[in-house]
């Protein structure tokens, strides 16, 4: 996700967001795209079928917890999602995500972000701007070599980028 002056919406989860909530067990046999059409329906019926390419999810504590099914991560890409801003993540979950391309910040101050807020996220400075409340939070930074992965699209286009540069 490079850096962007273009605010997105923010969509607000609570706490214990778990990877069945993402990508619900029974839909794991068919397409990513069917599966993301469910994706966080058991929290917000309407959220895969409203949130807009770059729009922002934000939660609580322990985002991602459960298995280490990685389409958890890809259901949220699929879907457009340009980053996940939250308290903490499982570490699973939070190496998925940047291994698929996905950002994931931790921010003590997400409380003070609402419902449909408009963001604009820094994630190598570690600065998210709130443009509707015109307040700036301070998130642990992503380092640039994460990013560098992220921006490519995910480890695996990461890697046979730099291995076709090799060659």
């Amino acid at each position: 996700m490079p850096t962007s002056n273009k605010a997105s919406h923010a969509w607000i989860f609570g706490d214990n967001i778990d990877t069945d909530l993402l990508a619900p067990g029974a839909y794991m046999k068919a397409s990513l795209s069917e599966l993301a059409s469910h994706c966080l329906e058991a929290v917000n019926k309407d959220f895969a079928q409203q949130v807009k390419k770059g729009d922002f999810v934000v939660a609580g504590e322990a985002f991602g917890i459960g298995s280490s099914r990685e389409q958890a991560a890809q259901a949220l890409v699929e879907l457009g999602v340009s980053a996940i801003i939250a308290k903490s993540f499982a570490r699973i979950f939070y190496r998925n995500a940047l291994n698929l391309g996905l950002p994931v910040l931790v921010c003590a101050e997400v409380d003070k972000i609402s419902k449909a807020d408009q963001l604009i996220v820094d994630p190598i400075a570690g600065v998210i701007t709130n443009v509707t409340t015109q307040e700036t939070y301070q998130c642990d930074p992503i380092h640039p070599e994460l990013m560098a992965i992220v921006n490519a699209g995910g480890l695996m286009p990461f890697l046979k980028a730099k291995f076709a540069r090799q060659s």
